[in-house]
This record gives structure tokens, sequence and C-alpha cells, in this order.
């Protein structure tokens, strides 16, 4: 391929593309913004299992059993349960379009957002906070959702003592890479109950090996990486980075 010289992927992240060495004279591009819709709705899915435990529904079921615990008269937004999207306080980190898509459809339930990025500022009515502020946000954290990209920078970002920070009943959410948390340390985190769950749909290493402590970790859910692989309209994007490209001008979403 001494011909080749772009590479239009509609993966959000450019990490496959670039882990085939390609040689620097190949133009890539990704297919960001391809996915926000289905993260997003995703991310939301996996809120509302952590919040009303559809899982455990499920699992009563499968035995023929029902959940009494879960049905009947239930106490109003407690304290110490994430158990409803209203008034909780649901922190986004990695603040990039995916969040700028997710987060209007919490606010619309009554959460409280708040985003964790590179740097500060308000983005769409939402307060978004410097890395350097992450641990101070963790403390008062009832639902975390993890979007972050796949990088050295991120790796293990939600790591052993971090996970210390967060209140006893919060869950945690990851659609955007797995590399971002120390899975040993997620999986004694929820096997000694000191945090309420996790909803998990990417991983370091997928599938997700049958040795994993994830799949046995206590309320843990796992999904296959589902969020996204359903990029929306990518030909408006391939159409106009071709017109770019032919052009000799500059194309979208260039790495």
């Amino acid at each position: 391929m001494k011909s080749l010289r772009w590479i239009q992927s509609l993966a959000a992240g450019p990490n496959d593309v670039l882990n085939a060495n390609f040689p620097p004279s190949v133009l890539v591009t990704t297919g960001s913004g391809l996915h926000d819709r289905t993260v997003a709705e995703h991310a939301l899915g996996l809120l509302l299992l952590a919040a009303r435990r559809f899982d455990q529904m499920r699992d009563y079921q499968l035995q023929n059993k029902w959940p009494a615990h879960l049905g009947g008269p239930q106490p109003d937004r407690p304290s110490d349960k994430f158990t409803t999207l209203r008034d909780a306080r649901v922190t986004i980190w990695g603040y990039g379009n995916i969040a700028k898509t997710l987060a209007p459809h919490l606010v619309a339930w009554g959460a409280k957002v708040r985003g964790i990025a590179r740097s500060a500022g308000v983005r769409e009515g939402i307060e978004v906070f410097a890395e350097e502020d992450v641990s101070e946000i963790l403390k008062t954290t009832d639902a975390l959702v993890m979007i972050l990209p796949g990088s050295e920078s991120t790796k293990d970002a939600l790591n052993a003592e971090r996970l210390k920070l967060l209140p006893r009943h919060a869950w945690v959410v990851n659609v955007g890479r797995g590399t971002s948390i120390d899975e040993d340390a997620l999986a004694d985190a929820l096997n000694e109950e000191r945090i309420g769950g996790a909803a998990l749909d990417v991983f370091v290493k997928e599938p997700l090996p049958e040795e994993s402590k994830l799949w046995k970790a206590k309320n843990c859910f796992v999904s296959p990486h589902a969020a996204g692989g359903r990029p929306q309209d990518p030909e408006e994007l391939i159409a106009y980075n071709l017109r770019k490209f032919l052009a000799g001008q500059q194309l979208k979403n260039v790495i």
C-alpha cells in the first residue's frame, strides 16, 4: 500500500488505526461525533439500570423469585443509596461531545450534573472542573460516568486511591476506554462493598477474559462494548472529508 495517503476511520478513537503502524505520511481521520448519540443513550441506560436495579429483577426472574426488596413502598431519594436520577450528583469524567449529548438528558431527569476535563469552564450550562479537582469532586459523587479516551495520560485514571474517595453508595459507569480504570482495584472495591456498583461497557482486554474478577464481582454489570458500533450518518463525514482531500484542504477529525 505504498500509494496509501489517507484513512477515514469510523471509530471515535484513533487507537486501532494508530496501532496498525501506518507510515507518518498517511493522513488519519477519526469518526469523532458519529457515536455521540448511541454512546450517550447507552450510558443513560446503564445509569438507569444502576438506579432501578433491572439487573437484580432479571436475576430473580430467572430463579422464579419475586424481588420484594425492589417493589412496594420505597424511600424517596435516600442519601445512602443511588436509586434515582432526580437530585443525584452525576459526575461525567471526560467532558467531550458524548458528554455534551448526555448531560441535557440527565438534567431533564433532575440530576445535578458536573463535568471533569483538562480545563475548567461552563459548557452549555454545565460546570466543568479541571482534572486537578477530581479528588474533591469524587467525594460528593453519586454516579460517576467515565468517557475518557484511551491514552497513557488516562491509564488507570480511576485507581485504588481515587476509588476510596467515592461514597459507599456511588456507582461507576464506563463507556469510554477500559484502560482508564484499574480493573483489579475496581473488583476489590466492589467485593469489599466500598462502592455501590459498576456498569461497564469497555475493558482493558476485550472480550473480557474468563478469569477476570469483574465477572463475579458484587453489583457489577458487564456490557459487551455495545455503546457504539453504529456510526450515525457517516456518509456526511466521509463525503465532506473526501471533497476536502481532493481539494487539498483541511479535513475534519485529523489525528
